[in-house]
């Protein structure tokens, strides 16, 4: 029998869609969310000058690390030796609401569903796509505002944290996972985009260098080591053809490490000012002695 004939009429969209209704999103964008997306405009259009209080970092080596065919960039990273031997370490995050004004058709959309769902064989994201494709994500060669959060890597792999400030920010190059995880790991050639932007790999290597004193100090502290699999669908007319699982290697600890730290220094930040803010709690298992009895 063939079974790809069999399931050929399951329409996987209408399946997407039904789930995210079933969960209390509201899929699709009204129309006037539609409406003032056209309307949006790069943060520095028509001369306008760079917002109050907002540094200007354009000038600084940043690079990105995603997926091969991800254009919502959200993230960039930049890396510089500091004294006794830390590594001051920033890591730029997409403003991507800059441009929406509050208690906007948008702003209110975006309240509703409060992020983007991937369910697999769809995306939908939080904002319009003109918004977080294009004129808030952080491509190389762009001006974009953008959440800095500022720290430094100690020689033991433990942060000092610095501070957190909004900033205009421009990438340098749009890396990739597997290919930059293959050069890290000494598996594969530099990539092209490395070579082609001068000081580029001497700043992967120092962003690499604090990744991996990061993750040293989190294994030293008892951090667990899962490997998980992350398996992806390939898509082919409509329906799923088959299955990539995404390998964790150097470039995705990088980021992953970078993250960690991130998330801590705006953690740090916001007790500082007294702001409230929503923590995730992790309890002791209720039959944690049977667990460390098993294992």
């Amino acid at each position: 029998m063939d079974h790809s004939s069999a399931y050929s009429f399951i329409d996987l969209h209408a399946i997407a869609l039904q789930a995210m209704a079933n969960y209390g999103f509201v899929p699709l964008f009204p129309q006037s969310v539609v409406r003032e997306a056209h309307r949006f405009e790069p943060p520095m259009g028509n001369g306008r000058a760079i917002p109050e209080g907002t540094r200007d970092l354009r000038e600084l080596l940043w690079s990105s690390i995603d997926n091969i065919d991800s254009l919502d960039l959200d993230q960039i990273e930049f890396c510089e030796r500091a004294p006794n031997r830390e590594i001051r370490t920033l890591v730029a995050i997409a403003d991507v609401d800059a441009l929406v004004e509050k208690s906007s058709s948008t702003d209110r959309h975006a309240q509703q569903n409060a992020t983007s769902v991937y369910t697999g064989v769809e995306m939908f994201p939080m904002l319009p796509e003109n918004l977080c494709t294009n004129l808030t994500s952080l491509k190389p060669g762009e001006d974009r505002l953008a959440i800095v959060l500022e720290y430094y890597v100690r020689k033991d792999g433990s942060i000092r944290t610095a501070d957190v400030y909004r900033a205009m920010v421009r990438n340098q190059a749009k890396l990739v996972y597997e290919s930059l995880g293959d050069w890290l790991e000494g598996t594969g050639p530099m990539p092209e985009t490395v070579a082609g932007v001068p000081g580029l790999e001497e700043q992967l290597r120092l962003q690499d260098e604090a990744a991996q004193r990061l993750k040293e100090y989190r294994r030293e502290s008892g951090a667990l080591e899962l490997e998980t699999i992350e398996p992806s669908p390939v898509m082919g007319e409509g329906t799923v053809v088959d299955l990539a699982v995404r390998r964790k290697n150097r470039a995705r600890y990088l980021i992953e490490n970078f993250m960690i730290a991130a998330n801590g220094t705006m953690v740090w930040f916001l007790e500082t000012k007294g702001s409230p803010m929503i923590q995730r709690v992790v309890r002791l298992p209720e039959r944690w002695p049977r667990i460390r009895e098993v294992a």
